[in-house]
């Protein structure tokens, strides 16, 4: 199995404006700069640079179902396989290569409907696959939209999440072509409130197919791409995002932030202690992920944190233990998918 590739450390300038990537990933670069303090010009080389370079990637990911962790046992030395074929699917959002049992994890987006067909069906044939343990996701504490790395003030956060600056000119670049202007038209994302029966239609498909592979791409290119115009475009989006039909996310290695450490937790608690487990958890920076889920464990978590050290803090004296039973912890090897895109290495 290959070993986790070494990621550069961005600097301060370059975590902050990554951070605020991570609250709107179509926020413009002179939105980000006024939320920032910073020159805009200073904003837009740097952002560009993190952008051109891969290391932060800004993509789309519609969503057709509910959230199902399924985790897998696999035989000796077929983790990496069976783990590229759940990162291949798309309705995976993440795949990861882990310490310990289960050998990987990941989290797929499946109508309840067809959930006996994945369970029954589908997870039996992943070749080199032992055992599955599927863990429908009952509600999200926390997603990977919403975690960034507590670099910004309250105030930076509310200038960057709030309502966009849709009468914005496009942005001024010291390149010879400059940034597109893509501001979003709706204040952020929203979760779902369930399994969507309604199909997109055609022009909707074709636009989150666009945003999947960038997801700043500028609404006359999505117009063009989708057949539509310019004003429809920046609409349908809009109202996709507003229903939670399609979610924009930056997608990063937490490397980049000098958090190289991950790890995926199962957590107990009482049933009656939860809800407040999941409180301190959702106001804890280096939770990345964290969701109610069925099983023994009620409580996945994702975190990130800066070294193991810090992760054994984590795990033993951080104030969310007070109310948790047991803390099942793993390591993560190897990431094969993140915010529904391939790692930057490509699946083998």
């Amino acid at each position: 199995m290959n070993a986790r590739q070494t990621v550069p450390v961005a600097d301060s300038l370059d975590r902050r404006i990554i951070s605020a990537l991570q609250i709107d990933g179509r926020a413009s670069w002179h939105r980000i700069a006024a939320a920032l303090g910073e020159a805009e010009r200073t904003v837009v080389r740097r952002g560009t640079r993190l952008l051109d370079s891969g290391q932060v990637r800004i993509g789309a990911m519609a969503l057709h179902g509910r959230s199902t962790v399924v985790g897998v046992r696999c035989a000796p030395g077929q983790a990496r396989m069976v783990a590229s074929a759940l990162a291949r699917r798309p309705d995976c959002v993440f795949t990861h290569v882990l310490t310990g049992s289960p050998d990987c994890v990941a989290e797929l987006l499946c109508p309840r409907e067809q959930l006996a067909s994945l369970v029954m069906d589908e997870l039996p044939g992943l070749p080199g696959m032992v055992e599955t343990f599927t863990l429908p996701v009952l509600r999200h504490i926390r997603t990977i939209r919403e975690w960034h790395s507590g670099l910004l003030t309250e105030d930076e956060i509310a200038a960057l999440a709030g309502p966009s600056e849709a009468s914005v000119s496009p942005l001024s670049s010291p390149s010879p072509s400059p940034p597109p202007s893509t501001s979003s038209s709706v204040d952020g994302d929203v979760m779902p409130p369930g399994d969507m029966a309604d199909e997109l239609s055609r022009s909707d498909r074709l636009l989150l197919n666009a945003l999947a592979e960038d997801g700043r791409c500028t609404y006359e290119e999505l117009g063009r791409v989708a057949g539509v115009s310019e004003a429809t475009a920046r609409r349908r989006l809009g109202a996709l995002r507003r229903d939670g039909r399609v979610r924009i996310r930056a997608v990063i290695e937490p490397a980049l932030l000098g958090l190289p450490v991950e790890a995926v937790l199962r957590v107990r608690t009482t049933p009656a202690r939860a809800e407040a487990v999941a409180a301190a958890l959702a106001d804890n920076v280096h939770v990345r992920y964290a969701s109610f889920v069925t099983g023994e464990h009620q409580i996945l978590v994702l975190a990130a944190l800066p070294s193991e050290s810090a992760l054994y803090d984590f795990v033993t004296r951080a104030p969310w233990l007070r109310d948790v039973a047991s803390v099942d912890t793993s390591l993560v090897l190897s990431s094969l998918k993140r915010g529904g895109m391939p790692a930057r290495r490509g699946l083998d």
